[in-house]
């Protein structure tokens, strides 16, 4: 018999998720969800990755939208779905946003060497919705944003966030810090 075979991301969150910690939300509308983003936003600096996951509809943009409006930038957050990436300069002196759509690049990192990420990084808090095998080589500490929503014919606009702060950046990320954003008014 066979040993099983893990791909390279299952390998890769196995051994991520060791160094993981972990906070679950609740998010009851998308003022909410808009409002988590802006706090989540009060501890980004520059050459943070944020990767977004979860199904279309679940609140990627609008988290993402709260983050630009946290961090004070240039321009309306909208998904960069046909574009790719978008970028979004500061207004002040903090970082600028780099909003990423990966949805449609099929390989890992290969295809997102184009766009230059590694070299926006540094000086910017850089965001990929749908980036989930393919941009985890870019740092060892970054924020995995999972957001879940109830699938099928609902009007329901709950949501679950995970966030899982991977790496030592992350080390602090604590269910008591973070539970009482979700919740409260946006």
């Amino acid at each position: 018999m066979e040993a099983p075979h893990n791909s390279p991301a299952a390998e890769l969150a196995a051994g991520a998720a060791r160094d993981a910690v972990t906070v679950t939300l609740a998010v009851e509308s998308p003022e909410q969800m808009q409002a988590l983003g802006r706090r989540i936003s009060g501890v980004l600096r520059p050459g943070d990755l944020v990767m977004l996951s979860g199904e279309l509809g679940a609140g990627k943009t609008t988290l993402t939208r709260g983050l630009g409006e946290g961090l004070g930038v240039r321009g309306a957050v909208t998904s960069p779905t046909f574009v790719i990436a978008r970028v979004h300069p500061s207004l002040g002196d903090g970082p600028a946003l780099v909003h990423v759509d990966a949805y449609r690049l099929g390989g890992g990192l290969d295809e997102m060497e184009d766009l230059d990420l590694d070299v926006s990084l540094p000086d910017s808090v850089v965001v990929v919705e749908w980036g989930e095998g393919k941009v985890e080589e870019l740092s060892e500490d970054r924020l995995h944003v999972r957001i879940d929503r109830a699938v099928g014919d609902t009007d329901d606009e709950r949501r679950e966030v995970r966030l899982v702060g991977i790496g030592t950046r992350w080390a602090g990320l604590r269910n008591d810090s973070w539970a009482p954003w979700a919740v409260a008014g946006a």
